[in-house]
């Protein structure tokens, strides 16, 4: 199902991040604590009461030294593209500022619903600080703290109410959904046209030309899929061009309603930082994943070449060491059609189901290689693991006490769950319980 999207939006230092953090939860870091895992987060799910939904906070936009109104201006029109709800973030102990009744015009303009949140309201003796906010004309304005959590309660049910009716997608068992997500001019629309065989997405030089998303459904061999389009990934425009954090906003989508998720990367202009905060996402959506390296046509071959692009990928993407690389390219259609092998094998590995006692096998012969370390005098003992869900792969693991089993040992368990099952292109997940 699609969720709907909040976007937080206001002038800078109103505690956009500070509210951001608190309604999604802590700010968690993307996978493990490994080298190159990017943290930075401008967006991410969120849950009220019976309800989910995306958030976005436009707090983080790097637009180096443009005017203040610039930079308020760009976030308020990435917040009304793509919000379906936008809070108005103001501050309470600074009142009505001259960037507040700025903000306030963009947004009478648009047609989607604001709730106008006045933060900094710390105590009872500080909410006459709101009336003035009345004058902006966005109704009742909702006191809360940042500092302290207080009125969000409040806030959110009046967000949740505004939430548009979203419409249950229909997911058809014997269908593969992916999507093929990455930067700007990577080819993602020439990787699309060259697998289905005709100009279905605008193919141009200019980086962000595609605009219109569409799902394209296609049959390969007997097995069906459908092309989840990322069209989108960066708007054409001055607000996108300098705002480079959000391209990934529409992508985020395609990645939540995919099954498996192609990291396209571009061989001529090699890895970017953005290419890693993708893949961050991609994997914390727990989805299946492969690399494919587009443009290699392009590429002067020596005799290592691959070799040591594919080197470049593992540095760079240590936390997807199980992800598959595929070379193509959509200009000669070289290796397009390996795809869908790769494609099935790790669709067949994201729903794979291993049986309870092939699962304790493999764990106690583990435990029996590599023993479990002490931990504060402790020794950790795994008594049962069993299988708990597919898509990914996850696990839980009855042991004597969660607080001494370390990150290292669950890698190695998930090392000893690959090399015995595969799972190739999928994260597997690992929960440590008490055994009651």
């Amino acid at each position: 199902m699609n969720k709907p999207t909040v976007a937080i939006v206001g002038r800078p230092n109103v505690g956009k991040s500070t509210i951001f953090n608190r309604i999604v939860g802590e700010r968690i870091s993307i996978v493990e604590d490994v080298p190159g895992v990017t943290r930075d987060r401008i967006y991410s799910s969120a849950e009220w009461l019976n309800h989910d939904f995306n958030m976005i906070d436009t707090g983080g936009i790097d637009i180096g030294d443009e005017p203040i109104l610039e930079q308020i201006k760009a976030q308020a029109e990435v917040a009304i593209d793509e919000a379906d709800v936008i809070i108005f973030m103001t501050n309470g102990r600074e009142g009505v500022t001259d960037a507040d009744e700025y903000v306030a015009k963009m947004l009478y303009k648009t047609k989607k619903p604001v709730v106008l949140a006045v933060n900094k309201i710390d105590n009872f003796e500080q909410r006459d600080f709101m009336y003035d906010f009345y004058s902006l004309g966005f109704g009742d304005p909702f006191p809360i703290s940042g500092s302290h959590g207080l009125g969000l309660g409040d806030l959110l049910d009046e967000v949740a109410n505004h939430f548009p009716h979203m419409e249950e997608e229909i997911i058809e068992d014997d269908v593969i959904r992916f999507c093929l997500i990455g930067r700007p001019n990577v080819g993602k629309s020439s990787l699309v046209n060259a697998i289905v065989g005709e100009e279905r997405a605008i193919v141009s030089d200019v980086a962000g030309t595609t605009t219109d998303a569409t799902d394209t459904p296609y049959e390969y061999e007997g097995q069906k899929y459908k092309i989840i389009d990322t069209a989108g990934m960066r708007k054409k425009g001055k607000v996108y061009e300098k705002t480079e954090k959000y391209s990934v906003l529409r992508a985020l989508r395609a990645i939540e309603r995919s099954d498996v998720v192609l990291i396209v990367l571009n061989a001529e202009e090699g890895i970017r930082e953005q290419d890693k905060r993708i893949a961050g996402y991609a994997e914390e959506a727990g989805k299946g994943l492969m690399f494919v390296v587009n443009k290699w046509d392009a590429i002067e071959k020596e005799t290592n070449t691959m070799d040591n692009f594919t080197k470049e990928i593992r540095k760079h993407f240590m936390f997807l060491d199980y992800a598959p690389i595929l070379y193509v390219s959509a200009k000669t259609g070289r290796r397009v059609t390996d795809l869908f092998e790769m494609i099935r094998l790790i669709s067949d590995n994201h729903a794979l189901r291993i049986q309870s006692s092939v699962l304790n096998e493999v764990i106690e012969d583990s435990i029996a290689r590599n023993p479990a370390p002490q931990e504060k005098g402790k020794r950790l003992r795994i008594y049962y693991t069993t299988q708990v869900a597919t898509k990914p792969p996850t696990f839980v693991v009855f042991v004597n006490d969660p607080n001494i089993m370390h990150f290292s040992y669950v890698r190695f368990l998930k090392n000893r769950l690959r090399e015995s099952f595969g799972f190739e292109g999928t994260p597997i997940r690992i929960i440590t319980r008490e055994r009651s």
